[in-house]
């Protein structure tokens, strides 16, 4: 598949831009109203989740699953963030402060990482398990945050960071496209890890619909690139808005 020898190319692309924006986002949550701290977290820690293909240890299994974990993280995160914004844009009331969401999400993330350390060292096949359950859940809140974001467009369509919610909504169609496109190689088996674990078995995988998996793969990776550089821009608009 000729896609294949792209791919630690435009990870690395990707990743550079979900560093600008996650570095925007987290700047942006430290500077403005404790409403967009959940928000602007949760994309921060899609940088977090992305950053394990540029470390040089990013082939230990523990490492891998960890990273995997903070992805799903940062999308419940994210999620609770905008249904706490609608409440928000309803109410004009919201409670807590930005520290305890900080220290929830760092809790949450130990924690986990303590799970993935008692249990036994993942292999190729548990990793793609637990990928494929952060892409599940990527492609079902995205969903969710799409019609979250609609709402809360209704009710603040006459402020001036109404089109900032337009921009979020086009932020998540890109990610729906990005996981969706992975999640749908891995349902039939057609991802790269299932390829890695077939050979670690000694096993031969043959793929039937090629054409399929490289228009798949284009998407994903050309929806990856396009949700990190409107992400960044989305929270740069906002910033100038808000400041």
């Amino acid at each position: 598949m000729e896609f294949l020898s792209e791919v630690s190319t435009v990870a690395l692309i990707q990743t550079i831009f979900w560093f600008l924006a996650g570095i925007i986002s987290f700047y942006f949550s430290i500077g403005n109203a404790r409403i967009w701290t959940s928000i602007s977290l949760g994309f921060f820690l899609i940088f977090i989740s992305q950053a394990y293909l540029l470390a040089p240890w990013s082939d230990y299994p523990r490492l891998a699953a960890i990273h995997y974990i903070i992805g799903t993280i940062s999308i419940m995160v994210m999620t609770h963030g905008f249904q706490e914004y609608y409440v928000f844009s309803r109410t004009l009331e919201v409670g807590g402060s930005k520290w305890l969401v900080y220290l929830a999400c760092l809790v949450v993330i130990l924690l986990s990482t303590l799970f993935v350390f008692i249990n036994p060292e993942p292999t190729y096949n548990v990793l793609r398990n637990i990928r494929m359950i952060e892409n599940a859940n990527w492609v079902f809140l995205s969903l969710i945050n799409i019609d979250m974001i609609r709402k809360i467009y209704m009710q603040v369509r006459d402020s001036v960071i109404a089109n900032g919610f337009i921009a979020f909504g086009i932020v998540f169609v890109c990610i729906f496209l990005w996981k969706g496109s992975e999640l749908y190689l891995q349902v039939f088996c057609w991802d790269n890890d299932w390829s890695l674990f077939m050979q670690s078995i000694g096993a031969y995988h043959n793929i039937d619909y090629p054409g399929r998996v490289n228009f798949s793969l284009l998407v994903n990776q050309v929806a990856g690139l396009l949700s990190g550089l409107s992400v960044g821009g989305t929270f740069i608009y906002l910033f100038r808005l808000l400041r």
